[in-house]
């Protein structure tokens, strides 16, 4: 029994060390709880959507990605890092078909096994007024054939964002896109500037929601804001999850409260470091929050942005924060026991999840032998 077990931990600490390859990381399985679409697109498309809608941009690829990406090399810089984002490259819905597939078939090189993605119908169609729900679709109709054709397991999240609605807009829209009962979207997200637009603006958009029980709730709450931002969130708009909440690390009765109701945190170590949220990466309150049993979970926020992905952020967590592959795969299981799935579901994908992670294990044994 102990050579067995001994076997076992050898095994586990060879395959942690080889994780830290990228080619090796891109493969292991992930479940992601918290990233934008419209952070996540694929660049090459983008910029032939650029090119044929006659925008101003550079002609040629590379000069094009460095208008929309953020510089790996770059310092934190907010302003930079919100410059990036625009609503004005749709010209049809047939653009916003083509941007949403070609991004979601990329995913899978990043290894991901399920994700919820998050995207506001309002930024699709906000520079042409486009409806709303036809936005929504195309969305949905788009990704799940991308996914099919990846073998993803996606869902997702609706996006309303502070400053660009009031909460009696967002009820509306909400409504309307409620009542196309959409199976596959699973949850609400409030996104944008947690200052000025703290929970409290937004508590009867979300008494709604939670009164309809139709889909879960996560907030973005504490990344810039203090601890007491992410108790509203919890109290007054019935938040299951937090987007980031690293200023949670300041709060240690939060913390404990967070473990008793099990409200999961999003975190996104690559994300905060550009937008200045929290800039020592070596030492993200993931870290500790993990290690002090508090649900956190890893995630990209916005890749294609951030001139990253979700890989990247896995192997800071091996190189800084000494976490070993145990610690990846009971982080990943925290994230499904987060999903706004249903009990038997996250079930099912609980199991499937483990046997993925075993056949990863096997291949990499097999190619990188002790």
């Amino acid at each position: 029994m102990k050579t067995d077990q001994t076997i076992q931990r050898k095994s586990s600490t060879h395959i942690t060390d080889i994780l830290k390859k990228k080619e090796v990381m891109q493969k292991f399985p992930k479940v992601e709880l918290h990233r934008h679409l419209e952070g996540s697109f694929h660049i090459p498309t983008l910029h032939k959507l650029a090119l044929s809608n006659k925008l101003d941009y550079p002609k040629t690829l590379s000069l094009f990605k460095q208008f929309v990406q953020f510089p790996k090399d770059s310092e934190p810089d907010f302003l930079k890092f919100l410059s990036k984002f625009k609503n004005n490259w749709y010209r049809s819905f047939q653009d916003i078909y083509d941007i949403t597939y070609h991004s979601i078939k990329k995913f899978k090189t990043d290894g991901l096994f399920y994700i919820e993605l998050r995207f506001s119908p309002e930024h699709f169609a906000l520079f042409n007024n486009f409806d709303r729900l036809k936005v929504t679709k195309t969305i949905i109709k788009a990704a799940n054939a991308a996914a099919t054709e990846t073998n993803l397991y996606i869902r997702y999240l609706l996006t309303f964002n502070r400053g660009k609605q009031d909460q009696f807009e967002m009820i509306y829209l909400y409504k309307q896109i409620s009542a196309l009962k959409i199976p596959e979207i699973v949850g609400v997200d409030l996104a944008g500037d947690e200052i000025n637009y703290p929970p409290k603006r937004f508590t009867e958009f979300f008494q709604y929601i939670k009164k309809k029980k139709q889909h879960g709730i996560t907030i973005h709450a504490g990344e810039v804001s203090p601890p007491s931002q992410i108790w509203e969130a919890i109290n007054l708009l019935s938040a299951s999850r937090i987007g980031h909440g690293t200023s949670s690390i300041k709060d240690k009765k939060l913390q404990q409260y967070l473990i008793e109701r099990n409200i999961i945190l999003e975190q996104c170590i690559t994300s905060n470091f550009q937008t200045g949220s929290w800039t020592d990466e070596k030492n993200h309150p993931l870290k500790t929050l993990y290690a002090n049993n508090i649900p956190v979970t890893i995630n990209s926020d916005d890749p294609s942005i951030q001139d990253t992905d979700l890989s990247d952020d896995y192997i800071k967590t091996l190189e800084f924060f000494s976490f070993t592959l145990e610690d990846l795969v009971a982080l990943n299981e925290t994230a499904i026991d987060g999903t706004f799935l249903t009990e038997l579901e996250k079930t099912d994908l609980k199991s499937r999840y483990r046997q993925q992670v075993k056949r990863f294990t096997n291949l990499i044994l097999k190619k990188y032998p002790i």
